[in-house]
């Protein structure tokens, strides 16, 4: 599982900028050979999941923690996407990057909606 090792090493901060840096930090190494967009799917469900849970101490209502918690997802986006483009298809991705990207984030919009239950009741 490609977000063990991301998630460990964002486990030992408790604010949300702290663990998200040490979350990506740990997956840009991890993605220094490339990346599969199944292994981009882990690491940022992953992601979520760390962010919606360090999201949940902060002191700012509901829609305020969804915003830090895709803020931080668009941030692991730009760390790691470019990652899991062929060489070849560069061409193609500059120009699908900003579509893409904007996909990624209205999903991780949706499973925000999911996750946070999953992650309060653990």
């Amino acid at each position: 599982m490609i977000a063990a090792a991301p998630t460990a090493a964002a486990s030992q901060f408790t604010d949300v900028i702290s663990a998200a840096r040490a979350y990506i930090n740990s997956a840009t190494g991890l993605a220094a050979d490339g990346l599969t967009w199944v292994e981009v799917g882990e690491l940022m469900m992953g992601f979520l999941r760390l962010t919606i849970q360090a999201a949940e101490v902060l002191n700012v209502p509901g829609e305020q923690k969804k915003a830090v918690v895709l803020e931080a997802a668009a941030w692991l986006f730009d760390a790691i996407a470019d990652k899991a483009v062929p060489a070849m298809l560069w061409p193609v991705w500059m120009l699908a990057r900003s579509p893409v990207r904007s996909l990624v984030l209205a999903l991780a919009s949706g499973a925000v909606e999911i996750l946070v239950p999953m992650v309060r009741a653990h």
